[in-house]
């Protein structure tokens, strides 16, 4: 547990993830050990065990903001251990475990593994786009996320928009002669959840949630502008439907709209004899090419991911350690 300590005590909020990289480097053991530059003053890390044609995956990055690390021991509790923290759950977890299990598998004499540890993911992805740009392959990737222990059957896409309403501004006493640029985006908000796109069989509903929202108006003037971004989750279902209607969006006066790229809904391997569930989450894993088989499985809940009280049972790592052996020589 001191490993897991000392990772989680490194602050990697996303953009700032360079550090832990570079301490991972000196402190994890592996044969060959390699930091790759993202682009943007990040670093990915590549382990190898001999050449690898199981590839172990998660990222080192963490949304804000950064919480210092707490662990309950059992013989200090008299229950389950936890480990709290920022990174706990999403995605540190997931690499003290997948370290632990190749290390399990070294000691055993097994090679043609690897863990590949990516900067980016809670920002777009951007380590794992870069490392897909190496023109690295391996026949299996195995990307490890808070699932429960499961492995993920299918996982929804993501769509998501920038949008500017245009408003014409005026003094708020005499609103008949401009027109509120809040007004529209309220329009628009009502407008979206009155749409009913097809229910998926396998991934359910789509969702959407709207951030970064701004209109800088004084409180006695009309809005001119209103900015925002919306981020949707799709169903093989729905993919299509959700780029149409925000097209038709993006055509109607006094709309921006700029489309700002996503992933498509995948299917992805399961194996016999491990439990399985669909996911509604991003990852990295529709950005990592030149693999030709990837698994999503990982200790945790994504419903404590990115909360204050973000934490691990350390029960869930062991039972995690175990899965990915048995994985690899499965695979």
């Amino acid at each position: 547990m001191t490993l897991f300590k000392e990772i989680l005590s490194i602050d990697s909020t996303s953009g700032k993830e360079r550090e832990m990289a570079l301490w991972l480097h000196e402190h994890l053991e592996a044969p060959e050990k390699e930091l790759m530059e993202v682009g943007d003053g990040t670093l990915n890390l590549f382990l190898r065990w001999g050449s690898p044609k199981v590839v172990f995956c998660s990222h080192m990055d963490t949304v804000p903001p950064y919480i210092p690390p707490t662990f309950e021991m059992p013989e200090r509790t008299g229950h389950d251990g936890v480990v709290r923290g920022r990174g706990s759950c999403d995605a540190k977890g997931q690499v003290f475990a997948m370290y632990t299990a190749c290390k399990q598998l070294e000691a055993a004499g097994n090679t043609g593994f690897g863990l590949l540890i990516l900067a980016g993911e809670e920002t777009g992805s951007w380590g794992a786009k870069a490392f897909s740009k190496t023109g690295f392959e391996a026949p299996f990737l195995i990307v490890g996320e808070p699932t429960e222990n499961k492995m993920i059957s299918a996982s929804k896409g993501t769509k998501s928009y920038d949008l500017v309403f245009h408003g014409k501004a005026f003094h708020s006493g005499y609103p008949e002669h401009g027109v509120s640029a809040v007004e529209r985006f309220i329009e628009f908000h009502n407008a979206l959840k009155a749409v009913k796109f097809p229910i998926d069989p396998v991934l359910g509903e789509t969702t959407w949630n709207i951030g970064l929202l701004r209109s800088d108006n004084p409180q006695n003037i009309l809005s001119p502008e209103l900015s925002c971004r919306i981020y949707f989750r799709t169903t093989f279902a729905s993919d299509a439907a959700v780029q149409d209607y925000m097209a038709e969006i993006a055509g109607q006066a006094g709309n921006d709209v700029l489309a700002r790229g996503g992933d498509q809904p995948a299917k992805y391997v399961t194996l016999p004899g491990f439990e399985t569930a669909p996911a509604s989450f991003g990852t990295d894993a529709p950005h990592l090419t030149g693999f030709g088989h990837k698994i999503i499985c990982g200790p945790g809940t994504v419903l404590v991911a990115h909360r204050d009280d973000e934490h691990i049972l350390l029960a869930d790592i062991e039972k995690a350690v175990e899965q990915y052996i048995r994985m690899f020589k499965a695979l």
